[in-house]
């Protein structure tokens, strides 16, 4: 099963972006029944997670993307999203999708332990210029 993001792109801050994730054997992969995650990474910065949905769908944010970004899930099209509103040049990252059929220690858990997830998409590049 391999996970594939789209929608990154160039934007000036306060602009907005969706990030989709698809998977490659969507028939095999239902969202439902896996723990997701969004995270970002930066160049010459530590990997760091943006958003988490749970298997029940409970949801976490890191605190900088708080109120700014939504991750949501369209369960009928297999899709994973990021919604990325009032982004800012802090912001700028390749965006990776992953994905887990256990449920870990929760999802505040799973948001701080990116190794833990063991489905990656390739990642997906926004760029926010000031």
């Amino acid at each position: 099963v391999q996970l594939v993001e789209s929608g990154g792109g160039s934007v000036q801050a306060g602009g907005s972006l969706r990030l989709s994730c698809v998977a490659s054997a969507a028939s095999a992969f239902p969202y439902s029944k896996y723990c997701m995650g969004w995270f970002r990474q930066a160049p010459g910065k530590e990997r760091e997670g943006v958003a988490s949905m749970g298997r029940d769908a409970r949801i976490r944010y890191a605190d900088p993307v708080k109120g700014r970004f939504t991750i949501s899930q369209d369960i009928a099209k297999n899709t994973l999203y990021l919604q990325m509103n009032r982004l800012k040049a802090e912001d700028t990252a390749m965006y990776y999708c992953a994905a887990n059929a256990g449920v870990g220690y929760g999802v505040s858990w799973s948001l701080n332990h990116a190794e833990w997830f063991n489905y990656w998409g390739q990642g997906t590049q926004v760029t926010v210029s000031s």
